[in-house]
Formats: C-alpha cells, structure tokens, sequence
C-alpha cells in the first residue's frame, strides 16, 4: 500500500497533506500514521516512546546574496547538503525534543514543496524503556545518537550500510 501511496491511498493521503500543511514543522503524532513500519523500526505502543512528524523543505539550499564587490563566477549561491532530508528530519525532531533519543524513522508523504518523515523517539529515562528489549537507548554511548549519524539514514549518508563497500 505504502510503496505507491497516490494510487492505493489516494483522496485520504490528500486530506492528510491539506492538514499536515497547516501543521508546525516539528509536530507530535497521537499514533503513527504507518503502524507496520514504526513497530519494524523499534516503536512500541506504551510510554516512553512517541512519534514525531516533521516537514522538510525540498530542494537545495540558497545562501544569501552579498552585495557586490565580487565577480558574478564565484558567486555560487546554490548548494546541496552532505546529508539526506530525512537525517534532517531526525535531528530537528532531536532538538525540539532534547530529552529523548531518536530510534529511527520513515517516510510518510511528500507533496510539491516538502516531504514528511515520522521520527521515532524514546525516552531513556523513563522506567518501560529502561526495561524493554530497547534499554540499550538508556546507555550513555548511545547519547544524540541523529547529531552523530547512527541511526539508519546517518549510517546510510556515511556510506556505512553498503556490505561491498569499505
């Protein structure tokens, strides 16, 4: 259903978008709009875990203008980031919410202008994490783990997840 979502979702992933447009940038999700993938990814459905929906503007980035005194050659304004948008997407829903550690995420919708990523976060303070399957969270080594690229899209950006590859 997910891997064509315009076709098999159709009017309700238009309706969702109308909403999410209107929606803050770092916005907290009752319940994961993906259930199947968020439990694939570590989320689970208790305390301590939340889901986090962030918008990511499309394109590259512009850097600003600066006025004159150069020639127009060196005046390079567009660039590319080293980073995907959705690594993006984990560390803005990290640094909104300092407290928590990012799990990992997916995708969840895409229109003209942006692209949407749920960000699966858990609490390592909180007592059902640190009992869980995922009490590794709670590990000082494991500490802003999206800053340092160690989720699935940070090891995925450096090149980490390719077996052939060295």
């Amino acid at each position: 259903m997910w891997k064509k979502p315009a076709e098999n979702l159709g009017e309700i992933q238009k309706k969702r978008l109308v909403r999410w447009r209107v929606e803050p940038v770092v916005n907290r999700a009752d319940r994961p709009t993906r259930p199947d993938r968020a439990r694939s990814l570590g989320y689970k459905a208790k305390q301590g875990f939340c889901v986090i929906r962030v918008r990511i503007n499309k394109g590259g980035r512009k850097v600003p203008d600066f006025a004159g005194g150069r020639r127009p050659k060196r005046a390079g304004r567009f660039f590319t980031l080293n980073k995907s948008k959705q690594l993006v997407a984990e560390e803005k829903a990290a640094a909104k919410y300092r407290n928590m550690e990012v799990l990992n995420s997916y995708w969840v919708g895409e229109d003209g202008k942006s692209i949407w990523y749920e960000v699966i976060l858990a609490d390592p303070s909180h007592p059902s994490v640190k009992k869980s399957d995922t009490k590794w969270v709670a590990s000082v080594k494991h500490k802003s783990r999206a800053n340092r690229g160690l989720t699935s899209s940070g090891k995925k950006t450096r090149g980490l997840l390719h077996k052939g590859r060295k």
